[in-house]
């Protein structure tokens, strides 16, 4: 899909109070590691995370959404009764039912005239969001849409680690879990709107999106239970994303590496982000990283490191951006952005 009209207008993330270390949790699993013949350090070594941060348990995903589209809102200076579509794109939920972006509305006090929906898509929501959002501006549907995002992965953290201290666990179920203990929370959230009342200029070029659901159970979670064959993932994952980057190269221009200014790619560790550059070959010097200090934080890693990127002024007007993200499912999205 090409973006015609389309515009980046304000992007903001809420990070979480509390820091916990690879070394932490490793020192809870202390007699699982040793038993098991695992070695300190493990956990950093393999994913290169240090540490992410983490909610207190009672904080609910909308919670967290909430604070972003506050702060979002603020900033951008836009009128929200403006707002005409909201929509919540977290892997974590409050309930099953209400959405997550319904009470998100009621806490924003957003118009009743304002469409509220979560979209549900591993690793992708945020991307899909921006599609829908972009779609209902481009038909003049609405002036403008808030996406939101809150991940509360603490209790999910919090429920395998007590899982993997069993005396039963064996090295099949350390590593089927290994995947939730590498997962960070924060809260995140941007409103799209139209070039014709832009006071950004973040224009949105197109984006392109691929499957390949034969991999559909390669990662399978609950609210406080997930089990994933990560080695299964990257490699499957990266050779979707080598096939969706020469779509990229046929739909999208200007999409090379030679022409790509800076990347936003998946945030999950440093072996799939080393396997991913060799597969596309693309440049690491042109990449904005925090997996290493945040954590895998599911759909709200790219949106918050786009932003992370923008305050350390790494951004400049013109600049081509390429965001490259892959999704357990398997899905994966490729979106071009003009700074």
């Amino acid at each position: 899909m090409k973006m015609t009209n389309i515009t980046l207008e304000a992007l903001e993330y809420i990070l979480p109070p509390y820091i916990i270390t690879s070394e932490q949790i490793e020192s809870e699993l202390g007699e699982t590691m040793q038993r098991l013949k695992l070695p300190k350090g493990i956990l950093k070594s393999l994913t290169g995370i240090r540490e992410r941060r983490v909610w207190s348990l009672e904080k609910k995903p909308s919670d967290a959404a909430t604070l972003a589209a506050r702060k979002v809102i603020q900033k951008s200076g836009i009128d929200p009764k403006e707002i005409g579509c909201i929509i919540n794109t977290s892997v974590c939920r409050d309930y099953i039912e209400p959405s997550v972006s319904c009470i998100v509305h009621s806490n924003l006090r957003l118009s009743q005239n304002c469409l509220n929906f979560d979209v549900s898509n591993a690793c992708l929501g945020f991307f899909n969001a921006i599609e829908l959002v972009s779609m209902m501006i481009e038909s003049k549907r609405i002036k403008y849409g808030l996406i939101v995002n809150g991940e509360t992965s603490g209790e999910l953290l919090d429920s395998t680690i007590k899982r993997l201290q069993h005396p039963n666990t064996t090295i099949n179920d350390y590593r089927n879990n290994f995947a939730s203990l590498t997962l960070g929370s924060c809260g995140v959230a941007a409103i799209i709107g139209s070039a014709e009342y832009t006071q950004t200029n973040h224009k949105l070029n197109g984006m392109v999106n691929l499957a390949d659901t034969t991999h559909s159970r390669l990662c399978v979670g609950q609210h406080d239970h997930m089990e994933a064959d990560a080695a299964a993932l990257m490699k499957h994952g990266v050779n979707l994303a080598h096939e969706t980057w020469k779509i990229a190269e046929k739909e999208l221009d200007n999409w090379s590496d030679k022409e790509i200014d800076f990347y936003i790619p998946h945030q999950v560790s440093l072996k799939n982000i080393e396997l991913l550059n060799a597969t596309l070959n693309i440049s690491p010097t042109k990449q904005q990283l925090n997996f290493m200090n945040f954590g895998n934080m599911g759909p709200a890693a790219i949106p918050v490191t786009l932003k992370i990127a923008e305050e350390e002024g790494k951004l400049f007007t013109g600049s081509h951006i390429a965001m490259l993200g892959i999704g357990s499912g398997l899905n994966c999205s490729m979106m071009s952005i003009t700074w």
